[in-house]
């Protein structure tokens, strides 16, 4: 089911007020279903480390979102259209500010000099972590606002400072030597100099040891620490339900692998992503300081992340000097 075919009139915010009750054994398939595809994708997809090339980047990217997207189908059919609508902004806010992990993992692998086909395996384990993680902070900030309604304030604040931050900030600069976590995990953990093939573990000598793929996992699961402290209150923003918010980042966040292999390369392309992940963030933060005296219908919050995400990546394509001199 594709995004524009849903009638926006059809998208009432009123169709699942509050926090839908879950049945325990829907959680427990949704569970199964997400480890499911994780298990495919491991031992079917990837069974033997290889370079993924970019088209079969692009086919898996087609095929984590196209399933990402779907999943709008059940959740219609299931809870409304209400729900729906929630359901695919989430989405949408999700896999909108992942794309800085994307080319930050871009930054990671180069500096580190991760083999092109070791990077899978870190990946596969450092979205694993991501699943456990942003569930705890979503269930944490789900309970915080229920109990400190005023917290919705500090959500607002802090997702309009961070949308500054983004908005100046250029992915391409960062440089992970100078960076507080780089600093500790090496410091921290005893390690190899060089890559043991795609081993996070090796004994030397008596000692076990890690090697620098651990460490870059390590690093990838708190910088997606650091990224959720963002994504999480920009997605309270749109809806409190646990079901809709665990979906959407789920299905956000699967697809990340494939769509770090295919835009990993084109990062210093997207010169207009930071201004329009800013622009989103700051309009989250927005409607969480005005929730109590105006709510922003879901479809109008669907349509302006929609055409700010499109019109950022238009841009960058459009304005940058390798697309320009192919013209």
């Amino acid at each position: 089911m594709h995004l524009n075919l849903l009638p926006l009139y059809l998208i009432q915010e009123n169709s699942t007020p509050g926090n839908t009750e879950i049945d325990p054994w829907i959680w427990i398939s949704f569970a199964a279903f997400i480890f499911i595809l994780l298990i495919v994708d491991l031992k079917l997809v990837m069974q033997k480390p290889h370079k993924i090339n970019t088209r079969e980047a692009a086919w898996y990217s087609a095929a984590w979102i196209s399933l990402g997207v779907a999943f709008t189908g059940v959740i219609a059919w299931w809870q409304g259209w209400g729900a729906a609508g929630e359901y695919i902004t989430g989405y949408l806010i999700e896999k909108s500010l992942s794309m800085d992990n994307v080319f930050l993992w871009a930054v990671l692998f180069t500096y580190f000099k991760v083999p092109k086909e070791f990077q899978h395996k870190v990946l596969f384990w450092g979205i694993f972590g991501a699943l456990v993680l942003r569930v705890l902070f979503i269930i944490g900030g789900i309970a915080l606002i229920e109990s400190v309604h005023w917290i919705i304030y500090v959500f607002g604040i802090f997702l309009l400072f961070t949308a500054y931050k983004i908005f100046r900030s250029d992915i391409s600069d960062t440089d992970p030597e100078n960076n507080r976590i780089f600093k500790w995990v090496q410091k921290v953990i005893p390690q190899t100099k060089n890559y043991e093939e795609d081993k996070f573990f090796v004994r030397k000598n008596g000692k076990k040891l890690a090697t620098p793929l651990l460490v870059v996992l390590i690093i990838v699961e708190l910088t997606d620490i650091i990224f959720a402290l963002d994504s999480i209150p920009a997605i309270l923003a749109v809806t409190r339900d646990k079901f809709l918010i665990v979906s959407s980042n789920a299905f956000a966040i699967l697809g990340l692998r494939a769509l770090y292999f295919l835009l990993a390369d084109m990062k210093d392309r997207f010169v207009y992503l930071n201004e329009g992940l800013g622009i989103i963030l700051a309009f989250v933060g927005i409607k969480f300081l005005i929730s109590d005296q105006f709510e922003i219908p879901i479809w109008i919050s669907l349509v302006f992340i929609a055409v700010v995400l499109g019109g950022s990546i238009f841009l960058s394509l459009k304005h940058h000097p390798e697309a320009n001199t192919s013209k």
